[in-house]
């Protein structure tokens, strides 16, 4: 290991290689560490890019390494190791997997929507998933045993199972567009309790906030809860454009006699089509809020907002906290 030039001139590799404070400059950051193509990287190439990012962290690369390489090994840092831990995430659940894995079970649930059993199976699937999303992307310094997951998991599906079986009898005899739409209520409704259940820790014993040069200043339960609220409008925005839109595009399709024709095919077609949606929604559900939340002083609990006033005094107008993904 040597120095390398590019460290002393400034470089570092954990400064956004775009401004994090607008959506554009956040989109492309999250178009990079979402790109798909990264969950074919094998686990020894993932090693290695985290052994030259902490290595760079350190002032010490190999001798040659560019600042391309550099910048590569930090995306699939990003993309496979957790932003609070450092630990290496669980395939399934990581952001880059969301394109295969969500194409493959939202298309199967806008296809299979028509029969009770169906809909049970594909829903109990798709909360599946998102556990292994939720609990892979929650702010790892909260930690959350397996009963609490456990419960998380059950009252998820079980909000899912309700919404989506209930909406599926309720549209028997309206048009058939909106019954196509029953898997995307179901999908919200579940995002907006499976998310919160599993961070519950998050909410029960607050976050670690920091200042602005990630000085730790405390816990906050308000900021935990700022935090998972974003990830559950970010995840119904990730699915809703595919959702909603694609039902109304297959309405239409369905009408040509061509595509009578093909009916084997329509599962398959609205899987790809999901992709097509996905490929550009799950960076730009990520990219709605900045990563690095923030909250002003003024909005914390006041036990830690005196706390914080009597050390720092009006120094810290702003804390700020990982919100997760």
């Amino acid at each position: 290991y040597t120095k390398m030039a590019t460290i002393s001139l400034g470089f570092n590799i954990d400064s956004p290689r775009w401004d994090q404070s607008t959506f554009v400059g956040r989109l492309k950051h999250f178009f990079n560490i979402t790109d798909p193509r990264t969950v074919l990287v094998p686990e020894e190439e993932l090693d290695q890019a985290k052994a030259l990012v902490e290595g760079c962290r350190a002032g010490l690369v190999p001798p040659g390494s560019s600042q391309e390489q550099l910048l590569y090994a930090k995306k699939l840092y990003d993309s496979a190791f957790h932003p609070d831990s450092g630990e290496k995430m669980n395939f399934i659940g990581r952001m880059s997997f969301q394109v295969p894995g969500g194409m493959a079970i939202t298309g199967c649930m806008l296809q299979f929507y028509r029969t009770v059993p169906a809909v049970v199976f594909w829903q109990w699937v798709n909360q599946s998933f998102n556990a292994f999303v939720n609990y892979t992307n929650r702010n790892a310094a909260s930690p959350i045993s397996l009963r609490q997951i456990g419960v998380a998991y059950v009252t998820a599906t079980g909000a899912a199972l309700a919404t989506a079986v209930g909406l599926n009898l309720y549209t028997k005899r309206a048009p058939p567009l909106l019954a196509r739409w029953v898997p995307f209520a179901a999908v919200a409704a579940a995002n907006c309790v499976n998310i919160p259940m599993m961070r519950q820790q998050e909410i029960i014993n607050g976050i670690t906030v920091t200042d602005e040069n990630n000085n730790e200043l405390g816990r906050s339960r308000r900021a935990a809860v700022k935090g998972i609220a974003q990830v559950v409008l970010s995840r119904i925005t990730m699915a809703a454009p595919g959702m909603i839109i694609l039902p109304i595009i297959m309405e239409r399709l369905e009408k040509f006699t061509f595509m009578q024709r093909i009916r084997v095919l329509h599962g398959p077609l609205q899987v790809l089509l999901c992709g097509g949606f996905l490929l550009f929604m799950v960076p730009a559900a990520c990219a709605l809020f900045p990563q690095r939340c923030s909250l002003a002083l003024a909005d914390l609990e006041v036990e830690l907002r005196d706390s914080i006033m009597a050390k720092h005094g009006d120094k810290v107008p702003y804390v700020y906290f990982n919100k997760g993904l």
